[in-house]
């Protein structure tokens, strides 16, 4: 995968230098400028953090979250996180983030210290066995662990989501309006291969309680896509349709986008692909959802960071750097977290807007905050 995106790298860099090289060869007087010189592509002096400080856990800023996550992590005590998740409403997205980074933060723990890491979230449900948030975050702990530590459909794959199955239910009995513990039976569905029918018993679950919820609406879409228990259509379908019912400044206009980054082949062949009628309208789409949103959105990082993808294969340089001052510094989203180093793959597409965007004449001056 590395050796892929090098490749892609050079291709997106040749395609923007391409053009003003031949310029140059004509008589238009393109400046060349050396490396490290006060006028090259330099990401930082947009403000842009460097690569080793860009933090992997989270899509975007969580203050709260992330000084929890810090005393829990450094002391292995969980009272801390407990008292978070009781203070954090039931009904909205936050909900959902914070139960997903508290669990892969044990499990990332638990991968880097196999056997000792995470012994906060085992000390937790062994403390508080009837806390709800407890259950919520052992559940998502345990399809991570699964997705992560597993072969999927194999019978270790299989044996912890069954286990999560079980967690799941008992996050919902703890907690009968929360519809987190039910999206991550999205995942365990996914994973167990439900059949159609026995999915939307449990999607029927989630949308009574969150009928907008963008997380649960992802969720489903990794259910419907050919690769798991769908095809394209099927999926195309739930996307486009949940973006035609959303209300106004409803981050759902933004799905198409999520379905077609499902399908975009491995190697892309075709030269204008990322500028074809259904890429341009599903990013039309996720551009619309962008301005339209409020500006505290919890989900308005996680597609904001798809557009960076989609902008920059799509060589929109203009706009991937205006969706980058908003996201720069987290990168704990797709597609980044697909790949072996987020902060890499993130700070390739990074610099690669950055060069774009000054090779076609823009510069720190000229990019609004």
């Amino acid at each position: 995968m590395e050796i892929l995106w090098f490749l892609i790298a050079i291709v997106l860099l040749v395609s923007i230098l391409g053009p003003y090289l031949r310029r140059r060869r004509g008589g238009v007087g393109i400046r060349q400028v050396a490396p490290g010189a006060p006028d090259a592509a330099d990401p930082e002096a947009y403000g842009f953090v460097r690569q080793e400080q860009l933090d992997v856990r989270l899509p975007g800023a969580d203050d709260d979250l992330l000084h929890v996550l810090d005393v829990v992590q450094a002391t292995q005590e969980w009272r801390a996180a407990s008292r978070l998740l009781a203070e954090t409403d039931k009904d909205g997205e936050v909900r959902w983030q914070r139960v997903q980074a508290f669990a892969g933060a044990a499990s990332l723990e638990l991968q880097e210290r196999p056997g000792v890491g995470g012994a906060w979230l085992r000390a937790w449900r062994a403390d508080a066995p009837k806390d709800p948030g407890a259950a919520a975050v052992h559940a998502e702990f345990l399809v991570q662990q699964a997705w992560r530590s597993s072969s999927a459909g194999s019978d270790d794959f299989r044996i912890i989501l069954e286990e999560a199955l079980k967690v799941t239910e008992e996050a919902a009995l703890l907690a009968p309006g929360d519809p987190v513990p039910y999206i991550t039976q999205l995942a365990v569905a996914r994973g167990l291969g439900y059949s159609h029918e026995q999915f939307d018993q449990v999607w029927a679950k989630v949308i009574d309680r969150a009928p907008q919820h963008m997380g649960a609406h992802l969720a489903a879409l990794h259910y419907w896509c050919e690769k798991w228990h769908g095809s394209r259509e099927e999926a195309d379908h739930f996307a486009t349709t949940a973006a035609a019912r959303a209300p106004r400044g409803s981050l759902l206009a933004a799905l198409p986008l999520f379905a077609v980054y499902e399908h975009v082949p491995e190697v892309v062949l075709v030269q204008d692909f990322f500028r074809t009628a259904v890429v341009s309208k599903a990013t039309e789409g996720a551009l619309y959802a962008v301005h339209s949103a409020r500006r505290d959105d919890p989900m308005l990082a996680h597609v904001r960071h798809l557009l960076v993808w989609f902008l920059v294969r799509g060589e929109r340089w203009s706009e991937a750097m205006h969706q980058l001052v908003h996201i720069d510094g987290h990168v704990g989203a797709v597609p980044w977290t697909l790949s072996g180093d987020p902060a890499a793959e993130y700070t390739v597409f990074r610099n690669l807007a950055v060069a774009g965007y000054e090779a076609n004449g823009g510069s720190p001056v000229t990019l609004p905050r």
